[in-house]
């Protein structure tokens, strides 16, 4: 028996009076998605726990079977690996944004308006990269942009190790036992660096985030890149924020020996791709996602029907809906959905048998369009062929998702198990 594990960014939501009430998944034309819930169990889940808003990377970790509480080492270097960055202990890594800085401290837009460009924050990495140097204490750094605004950040000590115990600069979010999550109560305000344990290496840590975020400010406020994009009434991209620091990789148990399977990856982010690689999962190489959704999902349907018979389970995780739930674009969030569901599934469900194969759809939290962040509301969950008995249940929507079966799982790390367990009775 196979598994198709497919987690779609930021999917779940909460009901939207223009949209009657619904949701984005619950109002989106989903006939595929509709399908497999019909075959199959319903369910709601909380990717973490209930009262946790996670960051992505807190969720995957949790929903791949593995507690965050005590793996979870920051994003900051599990972005570093998944970009293909040198990340050893020691080490500091985070997470970054490039930003729009007005005066007094003051973020216009933390993603510098979601319009910048990957050639344009490459350009900006590499004035960064040649023209800021470290001089607070002996280190350097190594900065690489991703995707359009994201990027991330590696500073080295010639001297001595560096801690991840500091603060966000990005005040979006904050760090709670440990977790990177999302803020409720947000004052658009660029943070300090500060360290958050009493230690000479968090200090210095702090130190040298501080450096570099005011150096390479000075550097990006007056890049040709900047100044076309002001020209062009864009904004700009003038500052970097970081959140997520760490100062190790964390070590997962091999999800392979573990469960007697072989797991391949295909996943859009470093993020997630880190996250894989840790795990022990054959990362299956996919272009980078582009503008164009119907494109990539249909990219990486046929990437997962040419893998099929190489591996016995599959975890593919879709960014699509996250974005529009940041922006609050309701609409925007359901074509996403929409899109997911016919270029993607449907896809693959004419290509496989059902009898020899178990689906998987959920998402890594849910990104409520009215409250532009991650919540900490359940996400709707189904499991759908193999020897699954149906629940009878014919729309996938977080509402019909609370009727299921599955009922509401109240951790994140209970679903794997759970799906081995199906695939393997």
């Amino acid at each position: 028996m196979k598994l198709i594990y497919v987690v779609i960014d930021g999917m779940g939501d909460l009901p939207i009076e223009e949209l009657g009430g619904k949701t984005p998944l619950e109002f989106a034309e989903t006939p595929n998605m509709d399908f497999l819930a019909s075959k199959g169990r319903l369910g709601l889940m909380y990717t973490v726990v209930r009262g946790v808003a996670p960051e992505s990377d807190v969720a995957v970790i949790s929903i791949l079977g593995y507690d965050p509480y005590k793996y979870h080492v920051g994003r900051g270097p599990l972005e570093a690996y998944g970009a293909g960055l040198d990340m050893r202990d020691g080490y500091l890594a985070l997470r970054c944004n490039f930003a729009t800085l007005g005066k007094d401290g003051r973020i216009i837009d933390r993603r510098a308006g979601r319009n910048l460009t990957t050639w344009e924050a490459s350009e900006l990495a590499e004035a960064v990269n040649r023209l800021v140097k470290l001089e607070s204490h002996p280190a350097e750094f190594e900065f690489k942009n991703t995707l359009g605004h994201r990027g991330v950040l590696v500073i080295r000590s010639k001297v001595k190790s560096l801690s991840g115990k500091i603060s966000n600069t990005d005040p979006a979010y904050e760090r709670v036992a440990g977790l990177g999550v999302a803020k409720t109560d947000i004052q658009m305000i660029l943070e300090e660096c500060k360290p958050i344990e009493d230690a000479e290496a968090a200090r210095v840590s702090a130190m040298l985030v501080n450096e570099f975020i005011v150096k390479s400010r000075e550097i990006l406020e007056q890049h040709g890149v900047n100044i076309k994009r002001e020209a062009e009434g864009k904004l700009k991209a003038n500052v970097i924020l970081t959140r997520d620091a760490g100062d190790k990789l964390p070590s997962f148990f091999n999800i392979n020996e573990r469960y007697g399977v072989r797991f391949a990856c295909l996943a859009d982010m470093p993020v997630e791709r880190g996250i894989a690689r840790l795990a022990g999962m054959h990362l299956a190489e996919v272009p980078p996602p582009s503008r164009d959704l119907k494109r990539d999902c249909i990219i990486r349907a046929e990437r997962l029907l040419s893998l099929l018979d190489s591996f016995d389970c599959f975890y593919i995780h879709i960014k699509g809906p996250d974005e529009p739930g940041h922006d609050g674009d309701f609409m925007l969030k359901t074509r996403t959905i929409e899109t997911i569901d016919e270029q993607f599934f449907g896809k693959i469900l004419p290509k496989i048998s059902l009898d020899e194969t178990v689906i998987c759809v959920t998402a890594d939290h849910s990104t409520p369009c009215k409250l532009k962040s991650h919540s900490d509301d359940p996400v709707p969950l189904l499991i759908s062929g193999g020897g699954v008995i149906s629940d009878g249940i014919e729309r996938f929507s977080e509402k019909e998702c609370l009727r299921g079966s599955i009922g509401i799982l109240k951790k994140g790390t209970l679903l794997m198990p759970l799906l081995m367990k199906t695939i393997k009775p």
